[in-house]
């Protein structure tokens, strides 16, 4: 049986579980961002930032090869701006460039709101009634994890120990689940706390 859950493509899902090293680009150097790696030290995901795209609030996923698999963008406009959550939206790009919205995030923007879950929506609607995934623990201590809106974790984050630093951190990718998806949640987070891909 196949318990793949794609979100941006079937090929980024793996039969058994995979861990991703992530570590940071500095901005002034390569004009942040991070890179993504699997334990054979391979490129598997590039993210790049505002330091590369030139404008605040836009994120971009690449493949291992440099090709552009994920565009995320962080909503605007009157009623976002009044608003208690920012809202992220992921779409997918296929070869021709053409965009297909995946999926939604939201996270809460101001001090009433604070401490809400961040909450995702995948698109199309799926099974779950109000999101597909939460993010639960913290993403600045590099100890979190995205669960599924049935309480199963689909991937957990963590630091490696004989590094400790914050540029330098883990995914662990459950089977099944796609991990491009992942990439782009650990992305918007990154924005979200103002780190690598955010100007």
């Amino acid at each position: 049986m196949d318990d793949s859950m794609p979100v941006v493509s079937k090929m980024y899902c793996s039969s058994t579980p995979t861990v991703l090293m992530i570590r940071r680009r500095p901005m002034v150097v390569n004009g942040g961002g991070f890179v993504v790696t699997d334990l054979s030290h391979d490129v598997v995901f590039i993210v790049d930032g505002c330091g590369i795209l030139g404008s605040k609030g836009q994120l971009m996923v690449k493949d291992g090869d440099g090709e552009q698999i994920l565009f995320i963008s962080r909503k605007g406009g009157i009623v976002q701006a009044l608003s208690t959550r920012n809202k992220w939206n992921g779409y997918s790009m296929d070869y021709q460039g053409k965009n297909k919205l995946v999926f939604s995030l939201t996270d809460p923007k101001s001090c009433i709101a604070k401490g809400a879950p961040v909450r995702i929506h995948i698109e199309p609607k799926r099974h779950c009634n109000n999101w597909d995934f939460e993010i639960c623990g913290s993403f600045a201590d590099r100890n979190c994890r995205i669960i599924d809106c049935t309480g199963k974790i689909v991937a957990q984050m963590g630091k490696k120990e004989l590094i400790g630093s914050n540029d330098f951190y883990h995914v662990t990718v459950q089977s099944g689940c796609d991990q491009a998806f992942i990439i782009g949640v650990m992305a918007v987070l990154d924005n979200i706390y103002g780190e690598s891909t955010r100007c």
